[in-house]
């Protein structure tokens, strides 16, 4: 089967290994003359990154790139690169890497025209209607992991570095116009972060599935991708190098970011507070999370479960689901507890308080309260 395709949903997605090559028709396509390119901090000097700038060097765009970007971005890291990007007359952005790099790159394609702060964006009601929409810069976008999917999203996460609150800033334009999804780049990743982004790909899809919410191209999506994460994650943790499994994850992480319009829930709306307070990966903090939350929605998920287990090819129904997301854990290397990730139990209080404030406990299955989120944090703990 050849891993190799040009999707239209929910934007223009060139897939395949070996595709990083089309970049600058990308840049064509999206009116780029001299783009920027962003990435985090850890990204900036790797092959990967250096092959890309050649690729845009010789097709005449220049080698822009701005990397300062810390692995849960914040307001500071934004305004470094909207003063990059306006200094150096760009005229859109490569936003490159994983996560962080994905979600800065967008903000800073978003802010660079803007006048209010970047809190008056944050996807509360019609906030996004506050930006100006014709000063938004074009957006490509290239994933390195296989992960957040945030290379089809149209929000970005970015910590507030004085209130370490996660806030989720949204605007539809901010959906990139091209996305250029090559497995080849995430050969190198290491099997922690393999692990981590590959479970969060998994939990997005979970929490989507979970989602009371109604749309049934997502929860289609959320299915399959499941699937997908099920059955090439121990591969690509095993052998880097399996190009199938990197390919597979990656379009597993560009499905879980679909379907999660449907929705997230409890994992996140506690993994985000975590994230912000303790700079745990974000991925893999929603894996430890993972197994209490599922038992906490257990009896408004229980039955849909049941029937997700059966095409997932597990045993037990909705009890065997949840034994498999354990061991499966356990076989990528991912710690049981939160204590393990330096979350204290007298950070209990404050945690509570952003996870209620968090958009994702919209999209939980059964409401949330700081009563039962305390007690799901005690035992995740």
């Amino acid at each position: 089967m050849s891993l190799v395709g040009n999707w239209s949903y929910p934007t223009a997605i060139k897939f395949g290994a070996g595709r990083i090559k089309e970049l600058p028709e990308a840049c064509a396509t999206a009116g780029m003359k001299k783009p920027l390119l962003v990435t985090d901090k850890g990204l900036a000097d790797l092959p990967i990154t250096t092959a890309t700038l050649d690729i845009m060097e010789a097709a005449g765009l220049g080698r822009g790139l701005f990397s300062d970007v810390d692995p849960n971005p914040n307001e500071q890291n934004l305004a470094a690169g909207v003063a990059a990007y306006n200094a150096g007359g760009h005229d859109g952005v490569i936003a490159f890497g994983g996560g962080s790099g994905l979600d800065l790159g967008k903000m800073v394609a978003f802010m660079a025209g803007q006048t209010r702060p970047v809190w008056d964006f944050e996807d509360i009601g019609d906030w996004w209607t506050r930006a100006d929409a014709d000063a938004i810069a074009p957006i490509i976008a290239v994933p390195t992991t296989a992960g957040t999917g945030s290379e089809v999203g149209r929000a970005s996460v970015i910590t507030n570095s004085e209130t370490h609150a996660k806030k989720i800033i949204f605007h539809p334009k901010v959906l990139p116009t091209v996305v250029i999804c090559d497995p080849e780049l995430t050969v190198g990743m290491p099997k922690f972060i393999t692990a981590g982004t590959g479970l969060d790909a998994f939990a997005h899809c979970v929490e989507a599935y979970s989602s009371p919410h109604y749309h049934p191209m997502s929860q289609g999506i959320a299915l399959e991708g499941m699937r997908l994460v099920k059955e090439y994650l121990p591969r690509a943790y095993a052998d880097g190098t399996d190009i199938e499994a990197r390919a597979q994850m990656m379009s597993a992480a560009a499905m879980g970011a679909t379907a999660f319009q449907k929705g997230l829930g409890a994992i996140h709306a506690m993994s985000h507070p975590v994230g912000a307070v303790f700079n745990t990966h974000h991925g893999t903090t929603n894996a430890v999370c993972m197994p209490a939350v599922l038992e906490f929605n257990a009896p408004a998920i229980a039955d849909r479960f049941g029937a997700a287990a059966a095409y997932l090819g597990i045993d037990g129904g909705f009890d065997g689901f949840r034994a498999f997301v354990q061991d499966f854990n356990d076989a990528l290397g991912i710690p049981r507890k939160l204590s393990d990730l330096g979350v204290t139990e007298a950070s209990i209080p404050e945690l509570v308080k952003g996870a209620i404030i968090d958009p994702s406990c919209g999209g939980n299955p059964i409401e949330l309260t700081e009563e039962n989120l305390t007690a799901l944090f005690k035992a995740a703990l």
